[in-house]
């Protein structure tokens, strides 16, 4: 598996564990769930298990293997903090991405609190390294505490996913916040997305000097609604390598 993918904002996925439960908004038309039912009882294939929460142990070892550096999405198909993942696997993913160090992983959650008490426990007397990006999901404003979640952990790296958004998240504290994503919802059952709540998140990122990534409007697919905002793509990143 090379773990090429055409996510706008990464190099590669890495997927380590598959399989997820729903949480919140955000998880009811989940494209990772969609893919992988279509591919559950065929024999030998990856997800033969469907969307089930499944560990891959043979997997641990890939980022070792890529000897080019690359961006590398942990966990496309999956949550890492996810409760039923057992924290020696985590622990056990973490000491892959310490180790392959020449790549950068960005790890993204929606089960905030759980990344926070691991950061702090993990990274108690330092934090943690600066090529292990931190992310957390938020599609509408009651979701917003994850933002507070991903402040108070010793990450060095923190970021936003807004995808798919859902809602006007008005008004946020990008403080400590070093990259943020945007995106509507994609698939045959896309909720719609308003461009004035994306507006308002590009706006508060320009003000705060938060590099923003504008990924896709969403439709039936993840292209159909193109990427482009009053005029112009926004592929910031930030430079923190």
């Amino acid at each position: 598996m090379t773990g090429t993918t055409r996510i706008e904002w990464t190099d590669s996925t890495w997927n380590p564990v598959t399989g997820c439960t729903q949480i919140s908004p955000g998880c009811d038309h989940c494209y990772a769930k969609r893919f992988a039912e279509r591919f559950k009882g065929v024999a030998g294939n990856p997800y033969e298990q469907g969307f089930a929460l499944t560990l891959h142990p043979a997997r641990l070892d890939q980022p070792r293997r890529w000897r080019k550096p690359r961006h590398v999405f942990v966990n496309s198909m999956s949550d890492l903090f996810h409760t039923g993942v057992p924290p020696k696997y985590v622990d056990r993913v973490f000491d892959v991405m310490e180790d392959a160090a020449h790549h950068v992983y960005q790890v993204l959650t929606k089960r905030s609190g759980r990344l926070r008490h691991y950061l702090a426990k993990r990274y108690a007397a330092r934090r943690a390294p600066a090529h292990i990006w931190m992310g957390v999901s938020v599609e509408d404003k009651k979701r917003k505490a994850r933002i507070r979640h991903l402040r108070d952990s010793p990450a060095s790296v923190r970021f936003l996913s807004l995808e798919p958004l859902l809602e006007d998240l008005e008004t946020m504290d990008l403080e400590g916040i070093h990259w943020v994503i945007a995106g509507g919802e994609s698939g045959p059952r896309a909720r719609r997305m308003d461009g004035d709540w994306v507006r308002n998140i590009r706006d508060q990122c320009a003000t705060a000097q938060v590099p923003f990534f504008f990924k896709q409007w969403g439709g039936l697919t993840p292209k159909s609604g193109g990427r482009s905002l009053d005029g112009r793509t926004h592929d910031e990143k930030p430079d923190m390598e």
